[in-house]
């Protein structure tokens, strides 16, 4: 029997009624969502159970709502006896990860998040930053066009290595807009503009980083009981001043997911478990590598069913 590694979603996985009806059947999940709300001070669960979308969406809300809906779902599953080897998460996936692996209580990790997303969205003004999906296009020839475009006055850089043709461009809106040229005349399939507030993940973000180094300050962030694969090194993590100094340079650094994947593939993990909104990740993953397994478990039914999978495995 192989590894298994759980892995939770970031940003972009959000809808609205996600854990609502784990939250109606189980007192103890909807006691977590309430915990949430005492934390940040609004009702974060009435958002993200009734919308609307657009108040769902924002970063500052989408960023706890995941973080919350991935851990009630985590804490139900948890139920079935199935435990990681490792965790790791996609960009704020990371701050659950840690919060799965014992790093970080959840009302920490919640707290943490929404602060996050108030400082990666007041970092550049509104329509100042841009970002683009890049289909069919390998790194070396992409990170080319983008070191010569920043290098030229106009910040691009890469934010995400989601899988094998697909990397995520992030920076001020004349270098993206340059980029996305650039790289169809380099031979890229299509580039897409992305819906977002900011440059995520790009080095625009750096004065936000340093801000959110005193939130992580506050945080009381602890060495982790498995390791978490880092997304800005793909490396395994334990240790909780490297776990914080990690989540600074995450703000403003790419998301080595791809690598990541890799990573886990190496330290013997063949059963990945997307735990929260969506399926996302199970969907990049098989991308990297199409012989692993995958379950993503949102609800009761895909709860069970995927435990009585793993379970009757081990048998």
């Amino acid at each position: 029997m192989g590894k298994i590694a759980f892995v939770f979603p970031g940003q972009g996985s959000q809808s609205v009624g996600m854990g609502k009806s784990l939250a109606d059947q189980h007192a103890d999940i909807q006691v977590l969502f309430q915990k949430a709300d005492e934390k940040l001070g609004y009702s974060l669960t009435n958002i993200i159970f009734n919308g609307p979308e657009s108040e769902l969406t924002l970063t500052t809300n989408a960023q706890p709502a995941l973080l919350a809906t991935s851990m009630a779902v985590l804490r139900q599953f948890e139920k079935e006896g199935i435990t990681p080897d490792f965790t790791a998460g996609h960009s704020l996936g990371e701050y659950t990860a840690l919060a799965a692996a014992g790093a970080l209580t959840f009302e920490e990790a919640v707290y943490a998040v929404n602060q996050r997303g108030k400082l990666m969205e007041e970092a550049v003004p509104a329509g100042q930053g841009a970002m683009a999906a890049v289909l069919g296009l390998d790194r070396a020839a992409l990170e080319e066009v983008t070191d010569r475009i920043s290098a030229g006055g106009d910040v691009v850089a890469a934010a995400n290595f989601n899988c094998p043709g697909q990397i995520v461009i992030s920076g001020s809106k004349q270098g993206v807009e340059k980029a996305s040229e650039q790289l169809k005349e380099k031979g890229a399939k299509r580039v897409i503009p992305l819906n977002v507030s900011g440059p995520f993940h790009s080095p625009l973000m750096k004065p936000a980083a340093e801000k959110l180094r005193s939130v992580l300050d506050d945080a009381n962030i602890r060495s982790s009981q498995v390791p978490v694969i880092a997304n800005v090194n793909a490396k395994p993590v334990t240790d909780a001043e490297m776990i914080k100094e990690n989540l600074v340079k995450q703000l403003y650094s790419p998301v080595l997911w791809e690598d990541s994947v890799n990573t886990l593939l190496d330290l013997g993990v063949d059963t990945f478990i997307e735990i929260g909104s969506g399926t996302v990740l199970s969907g990049l993953i098989k991308k990297v590598n199409r012989r692993v397994r995958t379950f993503s478990v949102s609800d009761e039914e895909s709860i069970v069913k995927t435990a009585a999978a793993l379970k009757e495995e081990s048998e």
